[in-house]
């Protein structure tokens, strides 16, 4: 993001763009088209909600803003620290628009980040600027890039800010605020509108500190969420959390946005570093501790994983980590099977009695 910011290259993401679609409740009626094109609807629903909104010439960019496509690009970039489907997309994309395809492979299921997985990492950014120089027939000036590793790092720690404040009990946020109020540090890194934004909603959060106002009223539980949200669902789920009085303090999928490591003396290596040790590109030992860690800090009763049939990278209940939180750790889990935007492997029903049933069993501890 920060290098593409500094060339001045206009920024979209396809991936914000499934998340709206997957909001709007419209993925359904997008996914099957992908499908019918190749696409499985075993991989990515992002991809193919996406991919199938772009093949029926459809985007909620229109009733949102009055865009009446998404744009076409001259590069894409990508970095697959999360997952291959990222690569497969982009690559979707860079066939249909005729345009090439730069990409960032970190190493994968790191347990530590070593300085010979950021020498990696690093040559590869130095690569891509090599090709973006020849695009663009600029020099990358390297004043620009640290200025934007700059907003970016500030952004971030106000980001780390606001999400913090949830460590206060009672919260003054929720997991479902901070999946709104993510959208900037997404897709507006590198840039002073990102700053402005998360300036004035941490200043919100203290004030709200300050005068003890509560998320959720007699807040009773705080809970974490692991895995993607589900965003066809995020008021039915914050509503019954709310009726139960349970507080969803922390996640993840939120966390996972913030890149303290980044700094402007020395923005390739530092972005290399920050973009590699992301949650979702680490091993299981990892990620147990980075929970726990969490768990602990956060004051959390029980750990929510959300299992998404189509975002495996993103699930962490598949091997063992709920029953290890539980049997080694006395940790109460759930989880939720279901999707991030594939509604067709959610249960409304089944999602609320269990929800339930949960929150019960922590009232009996």
């Amino acid at each position: 993001m920060e290098v593409l910011v500094a060339f001045g290259f206009k920024v979209y993401f396809p991936e914000n763009h499934s998340a709206l679609i997957g909001a709007r409740k419209i993925a359904d009626d997008y996914i099957p088209v992908a499908n019918a094109v190749g696409y499985s609807p075993e991989i990515c629903s992002y991809l193919t909600s996406d991919i199938g909104a772009y093949l029926r010439n459809e985007t909620p960019l229109k009733d949102a803003y009055g865009v009446s496509s998404i744009p076409k690009p001259d590069v894409l970039a990508v970095n697959t620290n999360q997952c291959r489907d990222l690569y497969e997309w982009f690559s979707f994309f860079g066939r249909r628009f005729d345009a090439p395809v730069f990409s960032i492979h970190p190493p994968k299921y790191l347990d530590e980040v070593e300085e010979h997985h950021v020498d990696d990492v690093a040559v590869q950014y130095e690569d891509m600027i090599a090709q973006l120089e020849k695009i663009t027939g600029e020099r990358l000036d390297e004043a620009k890039l640290k200025e934007a590793v700059a907003l970016s790092l500030e952004a971030t720690e106000l980001w780390k800010g606001f999400l913090d404040t949830a460590v206060h009990v009672p919260s003054p946020l929720t997991f479902f605020d901070g999946t709104i109020h993510m959208a900037p540090i997404v897709v507006m890194r590198g840039l002073q509108v990102a700053v402005d934004y998360y300036k004035q909603l941490k200043a919100e959060m203290d004030e709200r500190l300050e005068n003890g106002i509560a998320a959720v009223d007699d807040e009773r539980f705080r809970i974490y969420w692991e895995g993607m949200p589900v965003w066809g669902r995020l008021r039915k789920l914050s509503e019954q959390f709310v009726d139960l009085r349970t507080c969803l303090v922390a996640s993840t999928y939120c966390n996972s946005w913030v890149f303290d490591d980044m700094t402007p003396d020395d923005p390739i290596r530092s972005m290399a570093l920050a973009y590699t040790k992301v949650f979702v590109n680490r091993s299981e030992p990892a990620k147990e501790r980075y929970i726990l860690d969490e768990i602990k800090r956060f004051k959390a009763d029980g750990i929510i994983f959300h299992d998404a049939r189509t975002c495996p990278a993103n699930s962490n209940a598949s091997y063992g980590m709920p029953a290890r939180m539980m049997e080694d750790h006395g940790i109460p889990t759930l989880t939720l099977d279901g999707d991030l935007n594939d509604l067709r492997c959610w249960s409304d029903e089944q999602a609320t009695t269990n929800i339930e049933a949960f929150i019960e069993q922590l009232e009996e501890r």
